[in-house]
């Protein structure tokens, strides 16, 4: 999709997305007609389209009341045009951008720009048919002030780098496991670092062990796809010695091991590596629009298969902290794999402060849903920042209680720790388990089992699959830290 801020002549348009509060008299009298009918109030998440005598088509989206717009319900209300423009297969149409109580011109813009890209993101590269092609329209922001366009479309290109990071978030998760398996990932990796200017080094199995990650070499270790760590290296601001180190969990597929999986909780767990596709997708975005940041990314990319050479329940295995765990479930795996990572991103890389993102626990969907992702932290302020980050994105957070009763869950008899704190808190205790290696650094731990992957819709813009969740939380935090360059 390429937007374009500009007043372009209706003539060459096939069609139009315009926005109507229920409570506001539009300056378009058909949309006046149509409000006093039984069809179309503007209601916030009505939607309805007519043509003209000229052919076009008109898509009306409500908005409901003047007074209670919000940005998450813009973005909702845009999106569901768009769709109806897919449908309707407009190769141009134009979006009027209108004025809003508590939104500002650039807000607006932002919000308008996001929903249209985002909600007709589909992952059907593997379908075959004329049908099946990329839907790829022009659309023209209409309607904004003559003295504005230069700061939006400066600000349109800022949102379209972030929106680019959401959908390689989202690529990489809908990838099949045939298609995206460490080494893979490790390239596409290098690919990325290229295109939008971040260090790419890629540690193999060997480079692994020599390291000490015997936690992380032990889950992958299984596999005929062997693993690799990925590290990825922005320093936007070399002249400050602070460093954000974002850890995301990159199973990119996960058995369970030989506490197996039910088949029918399987065919999804190519989602398995989300937390690692959030942090990849998060620095593309940050390096392309140049942050004054200094942020490294870890991935410990791995498969959690069986062979006879895989780990098994009850083994005790070492970390590289020196710490030794019990095993007792080998699919809480990927808690062995990210306190290597959280290890290495502390003592190779020197992450000041560190966010780990991980589809951990069935036990955060229980608590809170598809819709909330968990998160588990040492430090107020710092989930503070990652909630003013959230506060613009529509992206949900809730932080859980991290008592010390909780720690003792996973003491282990035998060993320093073990990697199962119990049925009960299920979500905490994986969490703590990583706490035990963030060596008193500022720390969130992001459980995003509910959130990273929908089986239907959560919102208008999100579709079935994998949803990108984190990616702009993540990133706006990282640009309310330091003031962006350009």
């Amino acid at each position: 999709m390429n937007i374009i801020i500009k007043d372009i002549e209706h003539e060459v348009l096939q069609g139009m997305i315009i926005p109507v509060y229920e409570d506001q008299t539009h300056i378009i009298e058909q949309v006046e007609l149509i409000k006093k009918g039984d069809v179309f109030s503007g209601k916030e998440g009505e939607c309805l389209y007519y043509t003209t005598p000229e052919m076009k088509y008109m898509i009306l989206v409500g908005l409901g009341k003047y007074e209670a717009l919000k940005l998450e319900g813009l973005k909702n209300t845009i999106a569901k045009g768009a769709k109806k423009a897919k449908e309707l297969k407009l190769k141009t149409y134009g979006v009027s951008v209108m004025d809003a109580a508590h939104i500002c011109t650039g807000g607006i813009c932002k919000a308008m720009v996001q929903a249209l890209k985002l909600s007709i993101y589909s992952f059907d590269k593997y379908k075959a048919g004329e049908e099946n092609k990329a839907y790829d329209p022009t659309v023209y922001l209409l309607n904004v002030p003559v003295e504005k366009v230069d700061k939006l479309e400066k600000r349109l290109e800022i949102t379209n780098h972030i929106i680019e990071g959401v959908i390689e978030a989202r690529n990489l998760v809908n990838e099949p496991a045939n298609v995206i398996y460490p080494e893979s990932l490790a390239e596409r990796v290098q690919v990325l670092g290229t295109e939008n200017g971040f260090e790419v080094e890629i540690f193999d199995e060997t480079q692994i062990q020599d390291l000490g990650m015997k936690a992380f070499y032990e889950v992958g270790k299984g596999s005929a796809r062997l693993p690799r760590l990925i590290v990825m290296r922005y320093m936007g601001d070399p002249t400050n010695e602070t460093i954000l180190g974002l850890v995301g969990k990159g199973l990119t597929f996960d058995t369970g091991g030989y506490s197996l999986k039910p088949a029918a909780s399987m065919d999804t767990m190519k989602s398995d590596m989300a937390g690692a596709a959030a942090v990849i997708g998060t620095m593309c975005a940050v390096a392309k629009n140049k942050l004054k940041s200094n942020v490294v990314a870890v991935v410990a990319a791995c498969e959690n298969a069986i062979s006879g050479i895989s780990y098994k329940p009850g083994d005790i295995i070492g970390s590289m902290a020196g710490k030794t765990i019990e095993v007792l479930n080998t699919d809480a795996e990927g808690r062995l794999t990210l306190i290597d990572a959280v290890t290495y991103i502390i003592r190779k890389e020197k992450a000041t402060s560190v966010v780990d993102v991980a589809t951990l626990t069935g036990a955060a969907l229980v608590a809170l849903g598809t819709t909330t992702t968990a998160v588990i932290s040492n430090d107020d302020a710092f989930y503070n920042e990652l909630m003013e980050g959230a506060a613009k994105t529509g992206e949900k957070f809730w932080r859980l209680p991290a008592y010390d009763d909780y720690k003792k869950l996973i003491k282990s008899e035998i060993a320093d720790l073990k990697n199962l704190g119990g049925r009960n808190a299920g979500t905490i205790t994986a969490g703590l388990f990583i706490g035990e290696f963030v060596e008193d650094k500022p720390w969130l731990h992001l459980d995003i089992a509910g959130t990273s992957w929908a089986e239907s819709s959560l919102n208008e813009y999100s579709g079935k699959g994998a949803t990108g969740v984190p990616v702009t939380t993540l990133y706006n935090m990282i640009e309310k830290k330091k003031p962006c360059h350009h």
